[in-house]
């Protein structure tokens, strides 16, 4: 079968090419950072704790990261907001 699981001797079985692509990766290389993000989407605390992955330039100029973090929106239910935020109001935490 073109394309198919066929048998192949000049390569690896497949249980040696899946251990080698799911090993954990390294923590250090994480580029994730816990943070505190201020005036939040819904604005009933000074600040929630979030998760930081990426930065990136401002049209303006600075810099925005692009954080996670939940947030009570609906009625009282959590919900988790992704957004990009200037740079101003987040802080390491």
């Amino acid at each position: 079968m073109a394309g198919g699981m066929a048998n192949r001797r000049d390569r690896p079985p497949m249980r040696e090419r899946v251990a080698r692509t799911s090993r954990p990766a390294d923590p250090a290389d994480c580029p994730a950072r816990h943070c505190w993000v201020a005036d939040p989407a819904d604005r009933s605390v000074e600040r929630r704790p979030g998760l930081l992955v990426e930065w990136r330039a401002a049209p303006g100029g600075g810099w925005q990261g692009r954080v996670v973090y939940v947030a009570s929106l609906r009625a009282g239910r959590w919900c988790l907001v992704e957004e990009w935020v200037d740079e101003m109001l987040l802080t390491p935490a």
